[in-house]
């Protein structure tokens, strides 16, 4: 079944007039029950030629030929329980010692980089840091799965249609850009890349070029990835000086980041003791 029968308007259609950050791919994702009906090889086809008539370079969208349909990514967007433990239990598995004396030392040794990012972007270091240091151990975990396998994966599939066919239209504009070329493009299951672990839209709409070199490289540069973790926060309505906890001003910037209510605390903690606050 190609685009239309199996997922409803095409991409034209309902981006039309929309601005990137409110683009909705298809109206809606089929039923359940049609998970695993259809023909991906089909969609995917029809898929990268309306991507093309929304701007995606031919060269871009070629990208997406002869990749296939990755049940293991289905498997784990199905299983996804280790936020639903207890909060202390949440905590004390991601913080351990080794993790925060590693961002204290990347606190010093980044210093004057984490001074000119707030300046630019308002947002503490202890903050970046404590996200950088939870998503990836510091750059160290990032994931080696292709994420346009894995993003066009759940782009197909039922349970968030909307969301990752939005996500692969903005992968695919990511190459355009020329900050990754696609044999880069490996990350975790869902298809977050890089240091900070961006999912594809935010990586096209928040990802700066910090350290000058013409690109922004989530993957290698640490000033790319420190001032675009930033900007995604002040993105989502951080405010310069205003606390983070639970309740105060920028709980809801982080929010923006996760919406996991243990992991949102779990960085608050772990920027406070950061920051020489716990």
């Amino acid at each position: 079944m190609g685009i239309g029968h199996r997922r409803g308007r095409g991409l034209r259609g309902a981006a039309a007039g929309l601005a990137l950050a409110g683009f909705t791919a298809f109206a809606q994702p089929a039923a359940a029950a049609e998970c695993e009906t259809g023909d991906f090889s089909a969609w995917l086809v029809a898929f990268k030629g309306e991507a093309v008539q929304l701007g995606v370079s031919p060269a871009a969208a070629s990208n997406l030929d002869g990749l296939s349909y990755d049940k293991k990514v289905i498997g784990l967007d199905r299983n996804q329980k280790h936020f639903k433990v207890p909060f202390e239990q949440f905590l004390k598995q991601r913080l351990n010692g080794g993790r925060v004396s590693k961002g204290a030392q990347m606190m010093k040794k980044h210093a004057a980089l984490l001074a000119r990012i707030e300046a630019a972007y308002g947002v503490p270091g202890e903050v970046i840091v404590a996200i950088w240091g939870l998503e990836t151990d510091y750059g160290v975990v990032m994931g080696s799965m292709p994420a346009l396998r894995s993003i066009a994966t759940l782009a197909y599939d039922c349970r968030r249609t909307e969301l990752f066919q939005t996500q692969l239209l903005d992968a695919l504009r990511v190459i355009d850009r020329g900050d990754l070329k696609p044999a880069e493009m490996r990350g975790a299951w869902a298809g977050e890349l890089g240091q900070t672990q961006f999912m594809a839209s935010n990586y096209y709409k928040f990802a700066v070029d910090f350290d000058g070199d013409g690109r922004a490289d989530l993957l290698r540069s640490v000033p790319d990835v420190l001032a675009s973790t930033a900007n995604f926060l002040r993105g989502h309505g951080w405010q310069p000086g205003a606390g983070w906890g639970e309740g105060e001003t920028n709980y809801e910037a982080l929010k923006g980041w996760n919406k996991s209510e243990n992991y949102v605390k779990t960085i608050g903690v772990f920027a406070a003791k950061l920051g020489g606050r716990a």
